[in-house]
């Protein structure tokens, strides 16, 4: 579970997003790793078993570098005010379909599938999507699906306004074939946060979205 003093730091850190106050806290962030590195490892514990995909994954591959990369951002804060991780599930690919769990009071939600890939693997997916749209729809309308995430992601800066090329405008699943991002996510509640069976729920509910992902790890390894 999240402890009351890790969402405290964060919530400081948004208050005091400099390094002397950083550098400051030094025995707070301290806590706040140490409940961020055991918290990804128990969600770990429980997802392993179910999903063979993530076997290779350490704690160190999960994490996030509190430091920002502010290079061309026009926000020079230096820290991150969040806690995210981030399970993958193709150690092989930059960009993979996996899971991600986003930590932050009055914002925390929690995610899977592929976000803004490659536009060759962006294709392949279509392809995937095209070609077996009978088992792609079987996944996101199965009734644990509906029940947890309730339908894909659209943001409309994610989804074209048109058919993408080399496919049918009338084709079935045309208005997943616009999708640039093929996600779905779900919010969580702060009180959620501090339940001593956090990790177990959160990792169950990502299951849900395991076919999602082996559909999508599928149609990448398509040459």
């Amino acid at each position: 579970m999240i402890t009351n003093s890790t969402i405290q730091f964060l919530e400081d850190l948004k208050e005091n997003n400099n390094r002397d106050w950083f550098l400051s806290q030094k025995s707070s962030y301290e806590n706040y790793k140490k409940n961020y590195h055991g918290l990804i490892a128990s969600i770990l514990e429980h997802l392993k078993p179910k999903d063979e995909s993530l076997k290779h994954l350490e704690i160190k591959n999960c994490t996030f570098r509190i430091n920002r990369d502010i290079r061309f951002s026009k926000d020079k804060s230096p820290y991150k005010t969040h806690m995210g991780i981030w399970f993958s599930t193709n150690q092989n690919l930059k960009n993979a379909p996996g899971y991600y769990v986003h930590i932050e009071k009055g914002k925390s939600f929690i995610a899977g599938g592929l976000y803004c890939p490659e536009p060759s693997d962006l294709k392949k997916i279509r392809k995937e999507i095209a070609f077996f749209y009978d088992e792609f729809q079987e996944i996101i309308t199965h009734k644990t699906f509906k029940k947890e995430f309730n339908e894909l992601d659209r943001d409309p800066a994610q989804v074209l306004k048109t058919a993408p090329k080399d496919f049918e405008k009338d084709h079935p699943a045309i208005e997943f074939l616009k999708l640039k991002s093929v996600t779905a996510t779900q919010k969580i509640n702060d009180d959620a946060l501090f339940k001593s069976d956090f990790a177990e729920t959160i990792a169950q509910k990502l299951l849900v979205l395991k076919p999602l992902n082996e559909f999508l790890n599928r149609a990448l390894q398509i040459e």
